[in-house]
């Protein structure tokens, strides 16, 4: 089991990620940051539901909080070998992910597997949040 202490606490009973042989596979990732319940890029009301969000912001804060629980485990962005997307919209959000996560991977043979799914929640306030599993060498 391992827990970055770079990463969002999760918000559940789970580790950051587990390492199986040579693959580790990553728990959901959310934009939240270490050590606060404020997501970035979300407005919430009195009662904790979203009244507006910025995919972008949320894109860019996921993104980092699998870099730190990568570079945790002693693995690397470019170990990536498959991602799972999980939009709370997939019509308004996905260009926009689409132009941020292409930053993230310009080099195409780093590029890993993607899948993006539309979800009608997540188990926070959050738009966005990705499952992934990346190679690590022992």
């Amino acid at each position: 089991m391992l827990y970055s202490d770079k990463a969002p606490e999760p918000v559940g009973a789970y580790p950051h990620a587990k390492r199986v042989g040579e693959l580790l596979f990553l728990s959901g990732v959310g934009p939240r940051k270490r050590g606060s319940k404020d997501i970035p890029g979300v407005t919430l009301d009195a009662a904790g539901n979203i009244l507006d969000y910025d995919i972008e912001v949320q894109c860019h804060a996921v993104l980092e909080n699998i870099r730190f629980i990568l570079e945790a485990a002693g693995s690397r962005w470019e170990n990536l070998v498959d991602v799972t997307v999980y939009l709370i919209n997939m019509k308004k959000d996905f260009p926009v992910f689409n132009k941020v996560y292409a930053t993230y991977f310009p080099n195409r043979d780093h590029q890993p597997c993607r899948t993006t799914v539309e979800v009608t929640a997540l188990p926070t306030p959050i738009a966005i949040e990705l499952k992934c599993i990346a190679t690590i060498s022992s």
